[in-house]
């Protein structure tokens, strides 16, 4: 992946009469040649990745952008994306997804479908697990989801959010924390679904490269557990909330911040907030920390050093707790990346980032790269 994005930015700098030359003509179209004209775009990412538990893995992700109406100023970009891979030990991960935008914004609509094969490490619950009780688990993984809202006001929309999760765990270390701590909830895994209310109030100048202007995003999902081995009946509340101020021509800044809070008198463990992904405190692997409650924060600065490549750099904080949210308890993140503009009209990226996090004691410190496509928020 590292090697793939380095080639993006090599082309993008290199004469584009001598590009043409030796760059496939549906490549160059794809990631190079600029189009004003608010027609629909593509664009193709590959993943290639090895690992023990896994064995190579090999696949790709694609996105199809467009709009609905090409007369309406403002108009929010849809898309469908696309994901895929298959590992040589059997494993995979399919998603498929859209997010729509109406004609002149008067609706917007999300739906998804997920499925996942895949192993994943669990460390335990709480906010400083240690890395030394990593117990390697067998995740099989359902995941429908819906979301529809209506334009009420100029920058206000209210709706719903549905959907349901299937999990099926495997522990595939005997022995460890996932078996011994009795903590632990919801090991065998089960069925659930889930409906409530959305809350959107978004003003910003663009969803896809936003440079001024803020969206502010609740819903609560009430959840329900069926069949015999869920018994689960909860709720799960997600607020998140994102500003983008212009400081220069080229220079943006970014502030987010989410809070996730898993409510009812039970905790199985796949539905507690984690914390770490490729969008906020990046550096943490997903699920090393959590816990029924999440609070996360970040600040990013978005530089474009020309229409096609940028550059950023970001902080954060976070943590996870059970009941009491506590100062000292906050982890850090930082890091920086780079952007290569292939649409640069819907102002779609792909991007790569390396983030940092906390070096806990005896452990060395936490970080990951990360590829893909849009920006983090």
């Amino acid at each position: 992946m590292k090697k793939i994005f380095v080639l993006l930015l090599i082309c993008a700098l290199i004469e584009p009469a001598s590009a043409q030359r030796w760059i496939p003509k549906f490549v160059r179209k794809m990631l190079f040649e600029k189009d004003s004209s608010k027609h629909a775009s593509f664009a193709l990412l590959p993943v290639l990745s090895s690992a023990p538990e896994t064995g190579l893995e090999i696949g790709g992700s694609g996105l199809y952008s467009f709009y609905t109406d090409t007369l309406t100023p403002g108009q929010r970009v849809s898309n469908i994306f696309a994901y895929g891979t298959i590992t040589t030990k059997g494993q995979n991960r399919l998603n498929l997804s859209t997010n729509y935008w109406t004609p002149q914004n008067k609706y917007h609509i999300t739906a998804g479908i997920n499925y996942i094969n895949f192993p994943f490490d669990f460390y335990g619950i709480g906010n400083n697990t240690n890395k030394a009780d990593a117990d390697r688990l067998g995740q099989k993984r359902l995941r429908l989801t819906l979301t529809g809202e209506k334009r009420i006001g100029s920058n206000i929309y209210v709706g719903f959010v549905a959907g349901g999760f299937h999990y099926a765990f495997d522990d595939k270390v005997t022995d460890g924390i996932y078996e011994t701590d009795p903590s632990i909830e919801g090991r065998i895994g089960g069925t659930t679904i889930y409906l409530g209310p959305s809350f959107i109030f978004d003003n910003r100048n663009n969803n896809t490269y936003t440079t001024k202007g803020l969206i502010f995003n609740a819903s609560f999902q009430a959840l329900k557990g069926i069949g015999r081995n869920s018994s689960y009946n909860g709720g799960f509340f997600d607020i998140e909330y994102a500003q983008f101020f212009s400081l220069a021509k080229r220079l943006v800044l970014g502030v987010n911040a989410q809070s996730q809070n898993l409510t009812g008198s039970q905790s199985p463990f796949y539905f507690l907030p984690a914390m770490g992904n490729d969008e906020i405190m990046r550096g943490y692997y997903n699920g090393r920390f959590r816990d029924r409650n999440l609070l996360v924060a970040q600040t990013e600065l978005r530089y474009r050093l020309s229409d096609r490549i940028g550059i950023v750099g970001f902080v954060g904080t976070g943590e996870v707790f059970k009941d009491s949210f506590s100062f000292v308890q906050l982890k850090p993140n930082y890091g920086g990346g780079m952007r290569y503009f292939f649409d640069i009209e819907k102002g779609l990226s792909i991007r790569a980032d390396y983030g940092v996090g906390q070096q806990r004691p005896g452990e060395s410190r936490q970080s990951g790269f990360y590829v893909g496509l849009g920006e983090a928020f």
